[in-house]
């Protein structure tokens, strides 16, 4: 065991979505084996090994392991990880600055730092040395240095609370009050974090680096080989990596204590690492209500909008070659997209997976109710839970058809803009915003309409949305035959642009002159849509508004019993903060064959040929199509935990 120490393996993670879950549980019950359902009992391994800082399970590393990390240990790999960006998660490698996280976190920044001639996306980059590494404006790491238990100061204020929105107003006052308080004593940012649903508060502390220079970054296929269809998933043979540098106040590279060092013999399968990171959001604490809720209503609805806007960039990315690489990072970004809430669905749709949920909830009620205290502080809450999901999901399909806007034709946009314009104009010059005042209205108009619109994207974008709509709403829903007209045989997109005055600069600055009355009750289909949803978003707000907040309460009180019952045997779920994650290097069963516990340079080209060698999805740069004769195939790309 005394490799660990030599030999740390740290795997880089951005996110930890359901997806991974459900081919990790559906390993665990194995392939060949009959289910029986009634035999499935909940585990707490259900419930990952994503553990704070703070609450660490060193006594049961010891027995899994034979490792017991001590404070200096733990305090060290702490330190060592980042957060990148706000999002992402990092690691210092070295003691002058050295970062490294994945190649999506800053793939979208590359072209801030591009000279003339270069595509830093399509070709990647490398410095030399430290004068050609690139700053990159606006970018920054988080380092944690500190963490507090600040939850009966939380608590206390809320108790103070008669209503549920009186509870909510007095925890955000207060973990402001404490923010202010730890960031003035400390000189660190600080951060409230919430566990277990309010079952506990935490304060982090962060140092923040604001320089921070591009290193070095490959090429996008070689990062994102197997693009939308690997991510997520396993085996992958991507090498999603990037590497940056952090710089002092004097322009010179940060000298660190704290910093995991490389290994080249690396971890051999079966022996134990440990995933020190930040992984995105987790529901596993949620009641069976409220899952069913995601289930039947909210993924499901959002898994619709994300297959129209990801097959609108898939039709023109196999259309124009000319643009593949801007093409291919918008397919890959909406083919996470939809590959996480599809994963999200497919667990939930799993009766493996939920009989375990229904039988830990049903273990939770009975200890709940056998103990009069907790009895009569939580023995109510998943029945109220329940009336509350209740009331959630008869607006659930409005919410998502008018709130969620995903990528939008520009044309919507420009609606917002004449809307706003003509309401600014109805009110006394000395009550308009002074973008709308006489001075400073005519370039106000001059920018609401853009100098170059995209019309082949935009009018896939929006039958995109159309589809969208008639998805979501009922058929005979009032909004969709104002959309669609009265001439039954033109297509609605048709229809629309046909009857817009927004589908042209010049119908445009002929609309925009007319008296504001008119613009504002104009049957101008994109106007008509944004004043129509205004109004009814507003009705379905207040009505979900005050269901939310009841839920977010019921929900305290439901991960408050979580914690109070198994706080030592269940990491609470994920929350874009650090965790430790233990377990070993293994394969598992998956579609009736192994996975194996390590993949290597092999399937890349394995995977390049056996799909015909086409740019999508398993495509390779120039300069990785012939295998470089001193790269050794059987070095390691990545392996399953």
């Amino acid at each position: 065991m005394k490799s660990i120490f030599k030999n740390f393996s740290v795997l880089f993670l951005s996110v930890f979505m359901l997806t991974a879950s459900f081919n990790r549980i559906k390993g665990q019950r194995g392939f060949y084996h009959p289910l029986n359902l009634d035999t499935v009992k909940f585990s707490f391994e259900d419930f990952g090994r994503m553990w704070t800082f703070d609450d660490v399970p060193v006594t049961k590393f010891q027995k899994k392991y034979g490792f017991q990390p001590d404070e200096n240990w733990l305090e060290h790999v702490q330190k060592s990880a980042l957060q990148f960006g706000g999002g992402c998660s990092a690691s210092f490698v070295s003691e002058n600055g050295l970062i490294m996280t994945n190649h999506h976190c800053g793939r979208n920044q590359l072209h801030l730092v591009q000279r003339e001639g270069e595509n830093l996306l399509r070709d990647g980059f490398y410095a030399v040395n430290l004068d050609e590494e690139r700053k990159i404006p606006g970018l920054y790491v988080d380092q944690l240095l500190f963490i507090a238990d600040v939850t009966d100061s939380v608590k206390s204020a809320m108790e103070k609370g008669k209503t549920d929105i009186e509870k909510i107003n007095l925890e955000n006052k207060e973990m402001n009050k404490l923010v202010n308080k730890y960031s003035s004593q400390t000189g660190l940012l600080c951060r409230i974090v919430k566990l277990y649903y309010g079952g506990k508060y935490s304060i982090y502390g962060y140092k923040r680096y604001n320089d921070i220079r591009l290193v070095m970054s490959p090429d996008f296929q070689i990062a994102a080989t197997g693009w939308d269809w690997d991510n997520f998933t396993y085996p992958r043979y991507e090498l999603d990596f990037a590497f940056y540098r952090a710089y002092d106040k004097d322009g010179k590279p940060v000298h660190v204590n704290d910093y995991f060092k490389w290994s080249e013999k690396g971890a051999n399968e079966g022996d134990p690492v440990f995933v020190i990171g930040r992984p995105g959001r987790t529901s596993r604490l949620l009641s069976l209500s409220e899952l069913n809720y995601y289930k039947n209503f909210i993924y499901k609805d959002l898994l619709i909008g994300f297959n129209e806007i990801y097959d609108v960039y898939f039709k023109l990315f196999k259309k124009h070659p000319e643009k593949e690489s801007e093409l291919l990072n918008k397919v890959m970004g909406w083919g996470n997209a939809r590959k996480s809430y599809a994963g999200r669905l497919a667990a939930l749709n799993d009766p493996y997976i939920m009989k375990k949920k229904k039988n830990f909830e049903e273990n939770l009620k009975a200890k709940i109710k056998s103990d009069s205290v907790l009895n009569q502080k939580y023995g109510h809450v998943w029945e109220a839970i329940n009336s509350t999901v209740s009331e959630l999901e008869k607006t659930a399909g409005e919410t998502l058809a008018y709130l969620n806007r995903l990528s939008e034709p520009v044309y919507f946009a420009i609606a917002g803009n004449v809307i706003k314009y003509a309401e600014q104009l109805k009110l006394p010059e000395d009550q308009r915003e002074e973008a709308y005042k006489k001075n400073m209205i005519d370039s106000t108009r001059n920018a609401m309409y853009p100098a170059k619109i995209d019309f082949e994207l935009n009018n896939l974008l929006l039958k995109a949305k159309i589809n969208i709509l008639k998805n979501l709403l009922p058929h005979d829903d009032f909004l969709l035959k104002k959309l669609s007209g009265s001439e039954k045989n033109l297509d609605p997109v048709d229809y629309i642009m046909k009857n817009s005055w927004l589908t042209s600069k010049e119908k445009f600055e002929e609309f925009i002159n007319k008296d504001p009355n008119e613009i504002l009750n104009s049957n101008d289909p994109f106007i008509f849509y944004k004043v129509y949803t205004a109004k009814r978003i507003n009705e379905i707000k207040a009505r979900r508004n005050e269901a939310l907040n009841t839920l977010k309460v019921l929900n305290q009180l439901l991960g408050e019993a979580v914690f109070a019952l198994y706080g030592d045997k269940i990491p609470p779920d994920a929350t874009l903060t650090l965790r430790i994650s233990d377990g070993t290097i293994k394969g598992y069963e998956y579609n009736g064959t192994l996975a194996p516990g390590k993949t290597t340079f092999y399937g890349l080209w394995d995977r390049y040929y056996s799909f015909g060698g086409k740019t999508y999805p398993w495509g390779l740069h120039e300069r990785w199509k012939i295998p470089p004769k001193e790269l050794d195939l059987s070095t390691n790309v990545g392996f399953a935990s």
